[in-house]
Order: C-alpha cells, then sequence, then structure tokens
C-alpha cells in the first residue's frame, strides 16, 4: 500500500489564498506547454520541461501567498506518495539484470520461442500477463520480469516491441485491477470507503469488456505479423543464448522464489528484493560466476557477448545504476503534483467540476476524466485515485450512489492511463524496463483506451449505475437526476 497524506480540500483552503478557476488554469497550461514544447517541438527530455513547470508554479504559489516552507511541504507529500514506486524502481532494475545474468530470462526467451509463434504470440502475451497481475497483484512486477522476456520473445517471432509491450501493458492493468492484492486496488476501495470485494465486482463487467476487446484487437495484430519471421532467425537466436547462458530449468529459480511469495501476499518491494537475491545466487551456482561479478551485474547491469547483436541489444541492461535517468524524471514529476496539490489548484478545478454535475451518469463520467488529468498533472497513479475520492465522496452520496461506483471509476481510468503519458512514473517506468519509448507502444495499448471508454459508455447509457433516491427525494417524487437502471452489481 501506497503511503499517503490527506490532500488539502476546496473549503480547508485559505479564502484569501485560494486561486480563482481562472487563475488556477494558468499554472496547469503553463504545464501543458511546457511538456509539450520541450518534447514535441525541442526534443527535449523531459528533465527541463518538468524543471520550468516547477519554477512556475513554485512561483504561482509565492504570488499567492504561500511561503517555500509550504510549498517545500507539497513537494514532500508528492514524493511521500510516490515513494513506493519509487523504491520499486530502484529495485527492479537491478532484478532485471540479475535475472539475466542468470539465465532466467533468457531461458524464457529460449523456451518461448519454441512454443509460440507469431500468429498466437501477443493475445497469448496479453493473457498470460492478465493471469500473472492477477496472481501477483503487481502490474509493474508483471512487466518488469515476464514483460521483458515477451519483448525478446516478440523480437525473435518478428512481432514489433510496441506492440509486445501494448499486449503486456494491457494484461498486467487488466488483472491488477481485479486482484485483490494489488496496491491500487486496495487504495481505491479504501479513500472511496467501501468494501475490496464490493469495488472488485463493481469493476468487473467493465473490465472483461475492455480486456475481451483488446484481446480481439491484439488477435487482429498477430494474424497480420503471421509469417514474418525471417529465415533461421529463431535458430539463430536461441544458439546465442544456448551458447551464453546455461539454459535449465534451475535458472527459473528467481521467478519462482517472486511469484511464489507474490502468490503468499508479500508486499512487493520485499518480494522483488527477495527476486534479486534468488538472482544472484543463481547467477553464482548455475552460471558460475563469481560472488563479487554477481553483485557487479546487480550495481551495473549486463553486457552480453554472444554470436548474435539482437540477443546483445534484448539483453543488454543498466543494472541499479541504470536507474538514475528514470528516477530523476519521477522525482521531478511528483514534485510537480505535490506543489500543484499544495496551492489548491487541483482543489479548485475539482470543486469547477463537482459544481456543474447534474447527473449520476455524468459524475461517473466526469470522476473518470478527473482521474485521468489527475494523473497527467501529478505524474502518480496514486494521486488520480486519493484526490477525486475524497474530493467527490459527498458528491456521491448527494446523487444516491453507492461508494463503489467512485471506486470503479476512478480505478477504471486512473489506473490504467496513467502509463499513456511520457513524464508519468509509470510511464517512464515501462519505457525504460522495456526498451520502447511510450509514444511507441502508446497507439498499441488497448486497455489504456478501452477501459475508460467502457466507462464512459455505461456512464451515458445508465447501464450498471444504480442510484438510490436521494434523502430530498425519499419522501416524495423521484429525483430528476438519479434515475436508477436495473442490473445494479457488476
Amino acid at each position: 500500500m501506497a503511503r499517503s497524506f490527506t490532500p488539502t480540500a476546496y473549503d480547508d483552503l485559505d479564502p484569501d489564498r485560494r486561486p480563482s478557476l481562472a487563475a488556477a488554469l494558468v499554472p496547469v497550461l503553463a504545464v501543458v506547454a511546457f511538456l509539450g514544447i520541450g518534447s514535441a517541438v525541442l526534443g527535449l527530455d523531459p528533465h527541463p520541461p518538468l524543471l520550468w513547470s516547477i519554477a512556475f508554479v513554485g512561483a504561482f504559489g509565492l504570488w499567492l501567498g504561500y511561503d517555500w516552507d509550504e510549498l517545500f511541504d507539497g513537494i514532500a507529500n508528492g514524493l511521500v506518495m510516490g515513494l513506493q514506486a519509487l523504491l520499486i524502481i530502484f529495485t527492479i532494475y537491478g532484478l532485471i539484470a540479475t535475472w539475466v545474468s542468470a539465465g532466467t530470462i533468457p531461458g524464457l526467451m529460449y523456451y518461448g520461442l519454441e512454443i509460440l509463434s507469431p500468429t498466437t504470440f501477443l493475445p497469448a502475451a496479453a493473457v498470460v500477463a492478465a493471469v500473472v497481475a492477477f496472481a501477483i497483484g503487481s502490474s509493474w512486477t508483471t512487466v518488469g520480469t515476464l514483460g521483458v522476456a515477451f519483448v525478446g520473445i516478440g523480437a525473435g517471432l518478428g512481432v514489433p516491441a510496441p506492440m509486445t509491450v501494448g499486449a503486456v501493458l494491457s494484461g498486467a492493468y487488466a488483472g491488477d485491477k481485479q486482484s485483490p492484492l494489488s496496491d491500487t486496488t486496495n487504495l481505491a476501495a479504501g479513500v472511496a470507503n467501501t468494501d475490496l470485494y464490493g469495488h472488485i465486482r463493481r469493476m468487473r463487467t467493465g473490465t472483461a469488456i475492455a480486456f475481451g476487446l483488446a484481446v480481439l484487437g491484439f488477435t487482429a495484430l498477430g494474424l497480420r505479423a503471421s509469417g514474418s519471421i525471417p529465415a533461421g532467425r529463431i535458430a539463430e537466436i536461441q544458439g546465442a543464448l544456448g551458447e551464453t547462458y546455461a539454459i535449465t530449468v534451475v535458472a527459473f529459480i528467481p521467478l519462482v522464489v517472486t511469484f511464489g511469495l507474490a502468490l503468499r501476499g508479500y508486499a512487493a518491494l520485499p518480494t522483488l528484493v527477495a527476486g534479486v537475491f534468488a538472482g544472484a545466487l543463481t547467477t553464482i551456482l548455475v552460471q558460475g560466476v563469481g560472488f563479487v561479478a554477481a553483485w557487479e551485474t546487480f550495481m551495473y547491469g549486463t553486457a552480453p557477448e554472444s554470436g548474435s547483436t539482437l540477443v546483445n541489444d534484448l539483453l543488454a541492461t543498466g543494472g541499479l545504476t541504470g536507474s538514475a535517468w528514470t528516477i530523476t524524471v519521477v522525482v521531478a514529476a511528483l514534485a510537480l503534483g505535490g506543489i500543484l496539490e499544495r496551492t489548491g489548484v487541483l482543489a479548485v478545478i475539482a470543486h469547477a467540476f463537482t459544481s456543474a454535475v447534474r447527473s449520476p451518469g455524468a459524475l461517473v463520467a466526469g470522476t473518470g476524466v478527473s482521474a485521468i488529468v489527475i494523473n497527467a498533472l501529478t505524474a502518480q497513479q496514486y494521486m488520480s485515485i486519493v484526490l477525486p475520492s475524497v474530493t467527490l465522496r459527498n458528491t456521491y452520496d448527494e446523487f444516491g450512489l453507492d461508494t463503489d461506483q467512485l471506486s470503479r471509476a476512478v480505478e477504471a481510468a486512473g489506473t490504467p492511463t496513467g502509463a499513456l503519458f511520457p513524464w508519468h512514473a509509470g510511464a517512464v517506468y515501462m519505457a525504460s524496463v522495456t526498451g520502447v519509448p511510450t509514444l511507441e507502444y502508446a497507439p498499441y495499448y488497448l486497455f489504456a483506451f478501452l477501459s475508460p471508454l467502457v466507462l464512459f459508455a455505461m456512464a451515458a447509457t445508465g447501464y450498471t449505475i444504480d442510484a438510490s433516491p436521494t434523502p430530498a427525494d425519499a419522501g416524495g417524487e423521484a429525483s430528476e437526476t438519479a434515475a436508477a437502471t436495473p442490473g445494479g452489481d457488476d
């Protein structure tokens, strides 16, 4: 579970320092402009535009009357919300390096090339990722372990890497959303004050529809990839893997240890650390590498010298030190989100939204939109769940909607869409561990588009948006804006 704090509500803001809606939109538009111009026009990494944004929003906060200590508290709160993500990024960079050196990921690639075909690969990758993420409750762990291997298998089968990453992410996030072990699933239920399993049941229909459509899409993409394997490529890759690593089922010990602990309900971070130790030990015992060399691999990564350039490129890793670029982006993005929250910008925008809501369906759809917007502005999925939930809980009561409607809306739209924004912690992580830039895999990350779209379709039609009469209407005529629909539970 992520460490958290209670975001500042609109009514808690000092009226003398509370920005108007027009004023609150100024820093938001500035952030969008800085990030857009910095990446699309100037071709810069996200770091400079994020720094510009932090400086602008900080100056805006000073103009409102906040002092530096208050702004720093906001930055600190943003970092606290993302602390688990930062520690997981550190750990998983080292884990990937040890799993490569142990022969775990090379072994998965070797056997996967024997079993899968271009036609079946993409839907199979999505389904396997969904099953694993559901079982262990972590989309990030799924992508950082099996996802890395799937990229290698896909390359051997002639499947473009962006398609592979899109399929793996679709499955990983779909499975994560239905897992009672997932931190975001527990967080969404907790902050919305709803039962965990009631929350999961409420999400089930929408998740199944969105993921089913995604699998059909990957099946169609797989048919296009059929027959595209260059002659001799699979044999070449398997030969290079076999000459460089001891390919044996014993090399899968780190996989068994990591997923075994996850299945027993251990938290993600200690589970990944155990995977690192298992990887280093397997490197020593199975691959015959010395103790010091195994831990140097953890620190500095791998640079295999096989007979295949493709294998060398796929299995080159940066280790713990290779996480620096990713960590610095995430830290800057979390700081920006924290200062936007502290200055009241997000609370003012959320308040304006709630004032404009006129029906239960509009409330659910608007909640989804707000989760996506907050994802983009704060660069981490925890805030996209916490802030709308805390802000809108009372509004759901006013419209006679159960709290599982709120928890479903923030997770259906907030959790999967973060990986679409290049500066978002999730997107930076996914791009780094898979080696595929966000804007390249985004068009194939079908579930990120389908999950909120299905939510919006349900809100528009009233399907599963069941509202009870509000207290004001309980003794009289039915509310014009709270009409119930049949089939309440997902």
